[in-house]
């Protein structure tokens, strides 16, 4: 990254984002992802949205919402669920995402696990993401249901309140609508 780009980090609860950053939010979400990225942010509950802007553009975006993971049989994790990151195609391989990323990580200290799901395994393994080995599922009431293959993997960070983990239990979140993991 050159020295001269600067990134402004701006963390905001959910009810202080404008209509014209979450315009903007989709805007880039929505061209990362190649599909409308509106439903997926209307389906997230009470997110915490990390902006990162040069020059006043935003260029970087990540998202972090509470949601709940059970390791095997133990007792339910409150979960940092890292969303919808997202880079505007002209400043890729800057920096920006990983500086994002380390932010989003320490902003969910107050957390048991952070998780995410993704199709960029490397990208998130050089910032010290784990892959969860073992089986994957959502719960729907008491029913486990198995996660696809094509969702992609998930990845896990220990943090600071984060148990013993067992890399090859059963991993399992709470059921959503549109993508479970």
């Amino acid at each position: 990254m050159n020295m001269k780009e600067q990134l402004d980090i701006q963390i905001k609860a959910n009810k202080d984002l404008s209509a014209r950053e979450f315009a903007e939010i989709i805007a880039l979400t929505s061209q990362a992802f190649e599909r409308d990225y509106t439903p997926y942010m209307e389906s997230f509950t009470s997110p915490t949205h990390i902006l990162a802007r040069l020059n006043r553009k935003l260029v970087c975006y990540v998202a972090i919402v509470t949601r709940w993971t059970q390791m095997g049989k133990g007792p339910l994790l409150k979960t940092a669920a890292i969303e919808g990151m997202a880079t505007e195609l002209s400043y890729r391989h800057r920096g920006f995402a990983s500086q994002l990323m380390r932010r989003a990580v320490a902003e969910a200290q107050d957390y048991d696990i952070a998780v995410l799901s993704t199709g960029r395994n490397g990208f998130y393994a050089r910032l010290g993401w784990k892959i969860w080995e073992g089986p994957l599922y959502t719960r729907k009431g008491k029913e486990l249901i198995a996660m696809p293959e094509e969702q992609g993997c998930v990845m896990v960070y220990a943090l600071s309140k984060t148990p013993p983990l067992d890399m090859t239990a059963t991993l399992s979140i709470e059921w959503r609508e549109l993508e479970p993991w």
